[in-house]
């Protein structure tokens, strides 16, 4: 089982944060990996959605928003592969100068996969760095 964590602070109201962190519609410009990010249903506060990479992959997960206890729970459903599973978490923390949104996954992938979990660990924490900071720069744009 592999398990990253990663956190940027985003000057920026909460409910912005959180609101445009959580709108699938617009993954696409806050994940430069994604070239399609589409909603399929909403029950409430569960979202299933598609991905769509770019290298072509495309994968359904869901997204259950707790918002008022400031957090978002996800899990990818299918296609599974290259991962056995894939569980993420979203937090967010309200500190001085602005919220503080950590991204947690825990994962494990499938043994007839390209990569170890180590190494997408690895990979995961780079892009997530990355990612991270055009949420920051997006969302304190649109907000300032």
């Amino acid at each position: 089982m592999a398990h990253t964590v990663n956190s940027i602070l985003i000057n920026s109201p909460y409910e912005k944060v959180f609101d445009a962190s959580n709108d699938i519609s617009r993954w696409k410009e806050f994940f430069d990996e994604y070239t399609e990010s589409e909603v399929l249903e909403k029950e409430g506060s569960k979202l299933v959605f598609k991905l769509t990479h770019k290298n072509g992959n495309s994968w359904k997960s869901y997204r259950l928003l707790f918002k008022e206890d400031k957090f978002a729970y996800a899990s990818r459903v299918g296609p599974m592969f290259p991962f056995e599973y894939m569980k993420i978490i979203w937090l967010y923390r309200e500190v001085d100068g602005g919220i503080e949104m950590t991204w947690i996954q825990d994962f494990k992938m499938d043994s007839k996969a390209k990569y170890t979990d180590s190494q997408v660990e690895e990979l995961i924490n780079k892009h997530s760095v990355d990612n991270l900071k055009r949420f920051k720069d997006i969302i304190e744009k649109e907000c300032n």
